[in-house]
C-alpha cells in the first residue's frame, strides 16, 4: 500500500567520511535538496575548521541550515527541529525531497523522534553550573549527575559540557531528573517516509589519515587565524556551544597560551578521532539505517541507485 507521507532521506556519517561529496553527487542525479544537520555549520564565521562547503559546491548544491547563527548565540536541538520542519516543508511542497545531511545525531533524533517537554534554559542556573565546571571539572559534575540522575549520566559521555549541563539544569530547575521528562514522552514523531542511510568507513586507519590530511589542509587554508579572528571580538568565551567545538576548542586553548603551536595538531586530530568513534558507535547502534562503505569506489552512484528504487517505490 502507497504511504500518504511524503518521502524524507536522511544521509550520516562520523566526521571526514565523505558525507558532502556523496550528498552533492546526489542532488546532482536526483530531485533532492540538501538540508545541513551539523550543530558547527549553523555559525557564521565558522568556515574553515567545520569543513564548510565552499560557494563553488554552494552554487551547484545549495545547503540549508548553515550560517543561521552568531557564534555567540546558542542553537538548540528545539530550534534544529523547527527550522528543519519549516525547510522540509518548502522542499516537498516544491515537489523536491529533503536530505538531511551531517554528522550531529542529537539533531537526527530529535528530528525522527520529537522532543520532550522540557523547561527552558535558565541562565542564572547555567552560568552557576559553567562557573563550576571551570573550578571544579567536568568530572566532578557528571558524578553529580549520576547521583541525581543515574539514567542520564549513563548516556551522556564524561566529556560533554553541553549535555552535563542541560541535564543538571533541568535537575535544578525542577527537581525532577531529565530522564523522567524523556520518560513521559515526546512531541510528535517525524511526518515523513524515511529513509537513513549511514556512510561508515570500512578501514579505522582510512579514516584517520583522513582526518589527520583534513586537518593539516585547515592549518593550511587559515584556521588559527579564523579562530584568532572569533577570539578577539571579545564577546566569545570559550563555554559557548559554538567554541566548544572540535578543533576550535583546541585552537582557542592555543592562543589563550594553554598550549604550545606544536601541540595542536596532535591534539586536534586525536580529538576528532574520539569524536568519530563516538559518531561510529551510535550508528552502529541505531536500528533501521542502511549501511554503505564510505571510502569504497562509486559509493555515491550505488546510494543513488538505492535512493531512486526507493521513490519509485512508494512504500
Amino acid at each position: 500500500m502507497n504511504s500518504p507521507l511524503p518521502p524524507a532521506i536522511f544521509l550520516m556519517g562520523p566526521t571526514a567520511s565523505g558525507k558532502t561529496g556523496v550528498a552533492v553527487e546526489l542532488v546532482q542525479r536526483l530531485p533532492l535538496e540538501i538540508i545541513s544537520v551539523d550543530s558547527a555549520l549553523v555559525y557564521r564565521g565558522m568556515d574553515i575548521g567545520t569543513a564548510k562547503p565552499g560557494p563553488d559546491i554552494l552554487a551547484k548544491a545549495p545547503h540549508r541550515l548553515i550560517d543561521i547563527r552568531d557564534p555567540a548565540t546558542a542553537y538548540s536541538a528545539a530550534e534544529f527541529r523547527a527550522d528543519a520542519l519549516a525547510a522540509m516543508a518548502e522542499i516537498s511542497a516544491s515537489g523536491r525531497v529533503p536530505l538531511l545531511v551531517g554528522g550531529t545525531f542529537l539533531y537526527f533524533r530529535a528530528l525522527e523522534q520529537g522532543l520532550s517537554d522540557m523547561p527552558a534554559a535558565d541562565p542564572e542556573i547555567r552560568a552557576r553550573l559553567e562557573d563550576e565546571a571551570r573550578r571544579a571539572g567536568l568530572e566532578f559534575l557528571h558524578a553529580r549527575l549520576a547521583r541525581v540522575d543515574p539514567e542520564s549520566a549513563q548516556r551522556i559521555h564524561v566529556t560533554d559540557p553541553q549535555r552535563i549541563l542541560r541535564a543538571l539544569e533541568v535537575y535544578e530547575q525542577t527537581g525532577e531528573p531529565m530522564s523522567a521528562f524523556h520518560a513521559r514522552g515526546r512531541s510528535a514523531a517525524l511526518p515523513y517516509r524515511l529513509l537513513k542511510l549511514a556512510l561508515l568507513p570500512q578501514d579505522r586507519q582510512v579514516l584517520h589519515a583522513r582526518i589527520a590530511a583534513r586537518f593539516s589542509a585547515m592549518l593550511a587554508a587559515g584556521l588559527v587565524e579564523e579562530v584568532r579572528r572569533l577570539y578577539l571580538r571579545g564577546d566569545l568565551t570559550p563555554e559557548l556551544p559554538a567554541m566548544r567545538a572540535v578543533g576550535y576548542r583546541q585552537v582557542w586553548a592555543h592562543l589563550a597560551g594553554e598550549t604550545g603551536h606544536a601541540e595542536l595538531p596532535e591534539r586536534v586530530i586525536v580529538a576528532t578521532r574520539q569524536y568519530a568513534r563516538r559518531q561510529l558507535t551510535w550508528l552502529r547502534g541505531e536500528s533501521s539505517i542502511e549501511h554503505y562503505p564510505a571510502d569504497a569506489a562509486g559509493v555515491a552512484e550505488r546510494v543513488a541507485e538505492r535512493i531512486g528504487e526507493w521513490l519509485g517505490s512508494k512504500k
